[in-house]
């Protein structure tokens, strides 16, 4: 099938066995009920791989296809069109000799858009194909994660002084227009930590402006954000405390909180932490997911012989089980499954914690709330009134330390029959 002489996408990609017919038919139809081109079409329906889409297309546009991964761009190539047309059409400078410069697009522009891209930039343009996902590769880790929603904000809040520098009025940001493009940020960076199977995120501001790291697989690795971030920064903490619940206004004390958040099937847990710095507060989130707390034992690691002890520990009439270890050791994880091994209709279990990490049917989970007078003595005394076969009782911090309150597994009025912690 051809259109006007060339050679169709679809007919490219059936040709070389990357779709099958019908798989081609459907994308035709999905392509006239939404109006969108035809490549877009086959990609969205996963019926060819996006780089092999975009090589057909770029045959049918008589354009090279150029593989961003395998390019070094200088800066100073970069630096040859603004971040806001970089931003606009999808596109990366990739090359520049004389007067002519080369550009992949993930988008071909219209004609009449490519000769108002050649006004502005004042340079004749050579035209090349990429996919959107090597585009968008280059603009995260060239300026920054999140600068599509930080160049969209300097274009809500900007203005000029008589110096001709950007400013910006952040004051009403929490409650103003930039309410959703902040969202779009913050969930931007929670995304990418849970895409990278981050354990914890770190913002940190400083005077020379702000340093976002991920944990991953014990060590921390810098993220690149957008250069003028630090303008923004007090906003970003606003969006993540009143996420999880803080007050705004306290800057001067340090403040934890929780976020749950989902994607997709998965669930997660955010502890969020927040401590006053010299450039402002810094934030620490530990990324939590529900279904990794929730393992048999056999998930655990454990050698045969430790397993088998662990299981039998979990069955005794009485005793005291201690868990310990650093943070992001497994203590929850394993406390997690050895009370579902444990948990039967026989036995009444209630646990203390702080927080609660995951919600185990059968069992009674009491949240810990200072604030109120529930702490872990006070819940721990109205526990062994209750009866209970088996109590769990969880760590506390106090001023910057880990520490545990007192275990009482067994007394004359309510003798508890076992006590994890």
């Amino acid at each position: 099938m051809t259109k006007g002489g060339k050679a169709e996408v679809g007919e490219i990609l059936l040709r070389q066995g990357a779709i099958e017919r019908a798989q081609l038919e459907q994308a035709r139809r999905r392509q006239t009920r939404l109006g969108i081109p035809l490549h877009r079409a086959i990609i969205d329906l996963n019926g060819a791989s996006e780089e092999d889409t975009y090589r057909a297309l770029a045959m049918v546009e008589g354009l090279d296809f150029v593989d961003l991964d395998a390019l070094e761009i200088p800066r100073e190539i970069l630096d040859q069109a603004p971040l806001k047309l970089i931003l606009h059409y999808n596109m990366i400078p990739i090359a520049l000799e004389g007067e002519a410069l080369t550009i992949a697009f993930s988008e071909l522009p219209s004609q009449m858009e490519q000769g108002n891209l050649r006004l502005r930039l004042g340079k004749r343009i050579r035209a090349a194909l990429t996919t959107p996902s090597h585009v968008h590769a280059v603009i995260k880790s060239r300026f920054g994660l999140g600068a599509e929603s930080v160049q969209k904000l300097r274009e809500e809040k900007e203005g000029e002084d008589a110096d001709g520098e950007i400013v910006f009025d952040m004051e009403d940001d929490a409650e103003g227009e930039s309410d959703a493009t902040i969202s779009a940020f913050v969930d931007q960076i929670l995304l990418e930590g849970l895409r990278m199977q981050a354990t914890d995120i770190h913002l940190e501001p400083y005077a020379a402006g702000i340093e976002l790291r991920y944990r991953i697989d014990g060590l921390l690795q810098r993220i690149p954000v957008p250069g003028d971030l630090r303008r923004l920064y007090g906003s970003i903490v606003s969006r993540l405390k009143i996420m999880a619940s803080l007050n705004i206004a306290e800057k001067r004390l340090p403040q934890d909180g929780r976020i749950a958040m989902k994607t997709g099937e998965e669930a997660y847990d955010l502890r969020v932490s927040t401590v006053p710095t010299k450039h402002g507060e810094a934030v620490c989130l530990r990324i939590l997911g529900r279904q990794s707390l929730f393992l048999d034992l056999g998930q655990l690691g454990m050698s045969e012989g430790e397993e088998a002890l662990y299981s039998q520990l979990t069955r005794l009439p009485q005793g005291l089980v201690l868990v310990t270890g650093p943070t992001g050791s497994g203590k929850t994880t394993t406390l997690y499954a050895g009370l579902a091994h444990a948990n039967d209709q026989s036995r009444k279990t209630i646990t203390i914690e702080d927080p609660i990490e995951y919600q185990l049917p059968g069992i009674t989970q009491i949240q810990v709330k200072p604030e109120i007078g529930l702490t872990f003595s006070g819940g721990l005394r109205a526990i062994l009134r209750h009866d209970p076969d088996v109590a769990l009782i969880g760590a506390r911090r106090k001023r910057g330390i880990w520490s545990f309150p007192r275990c009482t597994p067994t007394t004359a009025s309510a003798p508890s029959r076992g006590c994890w912690r």
